[in-house]
């Protein structure tokens, strides 16, 4: 089984830049390990893979960071999240639970069965989930220490079409759906995002994805941390499901390092 150390990594950015990029949803790998609890045969697996993963969005990120005026860190899972989900509440908080999609998911996006329901998540969730959390939480408390703030912007990627899985898919789909933490996004940081993605078609708020990113130790407690998530609708840059980007990559990165830089300073 992969060790846990290495199923993620911290790109350094600029000293100067309180900017990370958060990119977890991007990886296809699962451990052999983590593979035998599965009960999908291989073909639904690479399906399940094909919806499931926010595709080329690590490469989004890497392309965002070589244009931006002011390098951001990078701090990306090498891990499909069917092997833990790091952005969920690893307890009874997470309302995707519902559907099956705790830290240590049991349905699919179809909602079929991916692991047996009375799969106990806490071997996984203590291998993963806890040093991706640790990792994170240290990541942004060294920019706190570096710059006196830290801003998350978190990269994801949102299929054209509701899956099943989805709790609050019947709202607008924009090509860019930014979403927000009433505490962690301040004003200024969604009007910047506005301005960057403003080329990339409309944005939306809040639909069909909701919050952001921010480590537990921050959470709702130290203003200096701000959060925003970037939801891209996969038909603006790549094939779906899980086909090869095209050129509206190359537009949407130049949009994000227009963040990045305008959050920098």
């Amino acid at each position: 089984m992969t060790d846990a150390p290495s199923s993620f990594e911290l790109l350094p950015g600029a000293a100067r830049s309180p900017v990370i990029l958060h990119v977890p949803h991007s990886a296809r790998e699962v451990p052999s390990a983590v593979r035998a609890g599965i009960v999908l045969d291989d073909a639904a697996l690479e399906r399940e893979l094909d919806h499931i993963t926010d595709a080329h969005t690590a490469k989004l990120a890497d392309v965002a960071a070589e244009l931006s005026g002011v390098t951001p860190w990078r701090f990306v899972n090498r891990l499909s999240r069917l092997v833990v989900d790091p952005e969920r509440f690893p307890d009874e908080r997470e309302e995707m639970l519902a559907v099956g999609m705790g830290a240590v998911y049991t349905r699919t996006t179809h909602l079929a069965e991916l692991r047996p329901a009375d799969t106990d998540p806490e071997p996984l969730v203590q291998r993963y989930f806890r040093p991706y959390a640790r990792a994170m939480s240290a990541a942004v408390a060294d920019r706190l220490a570096a710059t006196g703030r830290a801003v998350i912007i978190d990269v994801h990627s949102y299929p054209t079409a509701r899956l099943p899985y989805e709790l609050h898919g019947e709202g607008p789909r924009p090509p860019v759906c930014l979403g927000t933490d009433a505490f962690h996004t301040p004003p200024e940081l969604l009007a910047a995002a506005r301005k960057a993605f403003a080329a990339c078609g409309e944005t939306g708020l809040d639909s069909p994805f909701s919050g952001t990113y921010v480590p537990l130790e921050f959470h709702g407690t130290e203003p200096r941390v701000g959060a925003l998530m970037v939801e891209i609708r996969r038909d603006t840059y790549m094939t779906e499901p899980g086909g090869p980007a095209g050129p509206g990559l190359t537009r949407l990165a130049e949009a994000l390092a227009a963040l990045v830089d305008a959050v920098a300073g």
